[in-house]
């Protein structure tokens, strides 16, 4: 039988001292903070008293190493897919606010004429659908128990947005999709449908950097 319910899960925090929008960029890892925010996510799997028996992560290092925790507690191993990666964005490597920040940039401007779709990036519906596919196949693949899926904010909160039947383009601070967060959901039908969001590393959010994100 295919998977009961499927866990989206977001990484920790990312050691990023200058601040910059990292994206697809390598060598952007878990600070010491995030290794312990993705210890409380899979802490908080296994409370659950449910078989988790598939482990699905982003090809990037900070999911890679946020799934880690996951894999010891359940004895998975990690299969990576592209299609539940970071999307790209034409301000990777900068950064946005300050006095040098990038949107101060008049050569920058180009890249914000619409931001519906958004014109500096991969466009919300390619992400919306990439990331439901990985969902299906995870879904499909899945002999019985609970398929974790770790991926990233923008991502997750597109299958939110996509699920709920509600406009893809949205306010970027009003996500709701924190770092080592657990949405999940369950195939009802021909759909999935979202039946919980939780939190765990909540206590420790008040001294983390969530700048990076797309």
């Amino acid at each position: 039988m295919p998977a009961e319910q499927i866990h989206l899960v977001r990484h920790g925090e990312v050691f990023n001292p200058q601040g910059v929008l990292y994206g697809r960029l390598p060598g952007y890892g878990l600070s010491s903070l995030g290794h312990e925010m993705a210890q409380f996510a899979a802490d908080d799997l296994l409370s659950r008293s449910r078989p988790v028996t598939t482990l699905v992560s982003s090809p990037l290092q900070r999911t890679q190493q946020s799934a880690e925790p996951i894999a010891r507690v359940f004895g998975l191993e990690t299969e990576l897919d592209d299609r539940v990666i970071e999307p790209e964005n034409r301000f990777e490597g900068k950064r946005m606010s300050g006095r040098d920040g990038a949107l101060r940039d008049v050569r920058n401007w180009v890249f914000l004429v619409n931001p519906w779709e958004p014109s500096w990036g991969e466009p919300f519906g390619s992400i919306a659908r990439r990331m439901l596919h990985a969902m299906d196949d995870a879904w499909s693949a899945t002999d019985g128990g609970d398929a974790v899926i770790v991926s990233h904010q923008l991502p997750i909160w597109m299958v939110h947005r996509s699920v709920a039947g509600k406009p893809l383009a949205h306010d970027p601070r009003r996500r709701r999709c924190a770092l080592s967060s657990i949405t999940t959901y369950e195939r009802r039908g021909e759909r999935f449908v979202e039946v919980g969001y939780r939190d765990p590393a909540a206590g420790l959010s008040a001294t983390a950097t969530d700048v990076g994100a797309v």
